[in-house]
This record gives C-alpha cells, sequence and structure tokens, in this order.
C-alpha cells in the first residue's frame, strides 16, 4: 500500500453514529473521533471560534453546526481539502 492510498483511507474515515450519538463523553473518545463527531453536527462544537454563515458571524460554542464535507455551512480547513 502506497503513502497516498494511507492518506486517502485516513482522510475518508469518519465515526460511527453510534459513538456519536452514544453516552460516551467528549473526553472517552480520541481526538480524530471527537473531530468527526462534531463535523458531522452530532455533537455540539465549543469555543469561541466563529465563523461567517451567510452575510452574520455565528459563534460555534455550544452549537451543533454540520461542516462543509457533510451538507454543513463551516469551511474545512484540513490540508486535504
Amino acid at each position: 500500500m502506497k503513502i497516498n492510498e494511507i492518506t486517502d483511507i485516513v482522510t475518508e474515515w469518519k465515526a460511527s453514529k453510534e459513538l456519536c450519538t452514544g453516552s460516551k463523553p467528549d473526553s472517552a473518545i480520541g481526538a480524530s473521533a471527537l473531530a468527526s463527531c462534531k463535523s458531522q453536527g452530532y455533537r455540539s462544537r465549543d469555543g469561541k471560534k466563529s465563523h461567517k454563515i451567510g452575510k452574520e458571524r455565528v459563534k460555534m460554542g455550544g452549537k451543533k453546526i454540520k461542516g462543509k464535507p457533510y451538507g454543513g455551512s463551516i469551511p474545512n480547513y484540513s490540508s486535504g481539502s
């Protein structure tokens, strides 16, 4: 398997709905899985980060907002996209 193939597999992985909507706290699942859950809109985001959605800035903290790869409006800043 080549490095590009491994990178594609890792960047396409997403956490299962069962893991994201389960009762485990954020601290009990891995960082990658947690980020995937937040991007899919299953877990609420935290922090004071804001993004421009439409014509206004919206703070992300406490909201379940999907990322662009999953049909949402938050841009994807990962290196692969």
